[in-house]
């Protein structure tokens, strides 16, 4: 199991390393890092970030995400090249459009006709369809399969979606076990709870009955299978990363080199 990074404030931060793959290899640690947003850092905290000497920090944040709840809290200097790769499509962006409504207090917000976990599982598939998030991912993965890429750190906001879909790719073309890799996007249930619990509190104070938000808060196995199915549909992960994310053989070669011992 991949291990968390302890971090008080971030504490769906782990090292992606340890996992084994079908050919009888394992990711090696302390090189690829999935996180939630560093925003909220302690000194404490800061410091192990330091200590990572991470080459490279991926922001999958929107500019108006990192303008709601803050930048990021990082080491001076901070580690290596920081770059932002918004992944986020208003018209998915439910978190905003609820956030809006609570704030404007305007009493429980209208909820997508097959409630908030219909409108996660459409998010995940348009992971997979739609070319916005394929360009973020592939540009992710180049960074990874680059000679002075690593170590790297992604995150987004909850580090539960889009960190979610980003480390199943790796971790798919890598030649981990698809169940592992499911039970790896299923920790962060475990490690956000705390935070889980304190949000649904806050919004217990707005709405009557807070249950129907609940699943955007929650990393369900079917949100991670509808985006699977998808790229089943079209072939493959092989054939995904190749034709829907413009991979070259010799670009997965070098992120399997750099990160399977």
């Amino acid at each position: 199991m991949a291990g968390s990074l302890g971090l008080i404030n971030a504490a769906n931060a782990r090292d992606l390393g340890g996992y084994p793959t079908a050919d009888g290899r394992r990711v090696r640690r302390g090189l690829l890092y999935r996180a939630s947003a560093l925003h909220r850092l302690t000194e404490a905290d800061v410091e192990a970030v330091r200590g990572l000497r991470l080459a490279c920090l991926i922001d999958l944040r929107h500019p108006a995400e990192v303008e709601l709840i803050g930048a990021n809290r990082l080491p001076t200097p901070p580690p290596g090249r920081v770059l932002a790769l918004p992944l986020l499509d208003p018209e998915h962006d439910i978190f905003g459009r609820i956030a809006s409504a609570l704030a404007r207090g305007s009493g429980a917000p209208a909820l997508p006709p097959g409630g908030t976990a219909g409108a996660m599982v459409d998010l995940y598939r348009w992971f997979v369809t739609a070319g916005l998030p394929r360009e973020v991912c592939a540009a992710a993965l180049r960074l990874i399969a680059s000679p002075d890429g690593l170590p790297l750190m992604f995150h987004c906001t909850a580090g539960k979606d889009r960190t979610g879909w980003l480390a199943a790719l790796v971790l798919s073309v890598l030649g981990v076990d698809r169940e592992l890799i499911v039970d790896d996007y299923l920790r962060t249930n475990e490690l956000n709870a705390e935070a889980t619990a304190f949000l649904l509190s806050r919004y217990a104070d707005k709405v009557a009955d807070p249950g129907p938000i609940a699943p955007l808060f929650e990393a369900r196995r079917e949100y991670l299978e509808a985006a699977f199915a998808e790229v089943d549909r079209l072939g493959g992960m092989d054939a995904f990363v190749r034709d829907g994310l413009g991979l070259s053989e010799a670009e997965l070669a070098d992120l399997r080199t750099n990160l399977l011992d």
